[in-house]
């Protein structure tokens, strides 16, 4: 895969309730910056192979050599540019799965594999300062299953304050943060880093920022509209409260 840009792909990368959904769908509007979606996340592959119509065996599998090639046509703009999103608990498995692909399954050769998978290849690392609001919201979405606007709440399941779950998910949070950015490290990568509290305040900045950093140019007069938002409400901030007020924090 090879642009006339000078980058191929980049990887939105991250952990869940960054605002990675806002993200994806403010770069994917603006036409030259690809597609990016979670094309990797386990639970979601039956579902894209289906849209794809990609062939499957006797037992329901399909080649991932089909999918790989499949997911960059869908997450590729017409300039040549490829996106996609991938959270830390995705990476060793999408990085086992192209070994599997090109015959590689040598330690330590994550970065070679993403590479010759998705070509001259950047990272974008998205965080969130405020760990305890981000396990709220993803506690809050684990419960109901509702992860994002035009969701469905699941019947029977009424959102209900559990200390044990957010505290467990500030630790994977925790502990996922220092993931990437170690992972970032072994590897000699200098990701363009964007916080959740600066994108969810300065759209414009922010994007524009993305953009400069990966040498894309949006169209002229290009407007930064999101497609989604924010759903942290009155519970939301009820349940950090009453986290920080028993865990001392």
């Amino acid at each position: 895969m090879v642009s006339d840009n000078d980058i191929d792909a980049y990887l939105i990368c991250g952990t869940p309730r960054t605002g990675s959904t806002l993200l994806c769908g403010l770069l994917r509007d603006t036409g030259v910056a690809g597609r990016p979606e979670s094309y990797f996340r386990v639970p979601g592959e039956d579902m894209w192979a289906d849209r794809w119509r990609l062939p499957r065996d006797e037992h329901g599998a399909f080649d991932y050599r089909d999918y790989l090639r499949a997911a960059i046509a869908e997450g590729t703009t017409p300039n040549g540019v490829f996106a996609a999103r991938v959270m830390w608990g995705t990476l060793d498995e999408l990085v086992a799965k192209l070994g599997a692909v090109h015959g590689d399954r040598r330690s330590g050769a994550d970065l070679d594999l993403l590479t010759r998978a998705f070509g001259r290849l950047r990272f974008v690392h998205l965080w969130r300062e405020d760990t305890v609001a981000q396990a709220v919201s993803w506690a809050r979405a684990e419960q109901t299953r509702f992860w994002q606007h035009g969701d469905a709440v699941s019947p029977g399941r009424e959102p209900r304050f559990d200390f044990g779950q957010i505290h467990d998910l500030v630790q994977t949070i925790g502990e996922h943060n220092d993931a990437w950015r170690n992972w970032f490290t072994t590897f000699g990568v200098r990701p363009h880093t964007v916080r959740y509290e600066d994108l969810t305040t300065e759209i414009d900045r922010v994007t524009g920022g993305i953009l400069a950093f990966l040498g894309l140019d949006p169209p002229a007069g290009q407007a930064f509209v999101p497609r989604h938002r924010r759903q942290a409400d009155q519970l939301n901030h009820d349940w950090v409260s009453r986290y920080r007020a028993r865990a001392g924090r």
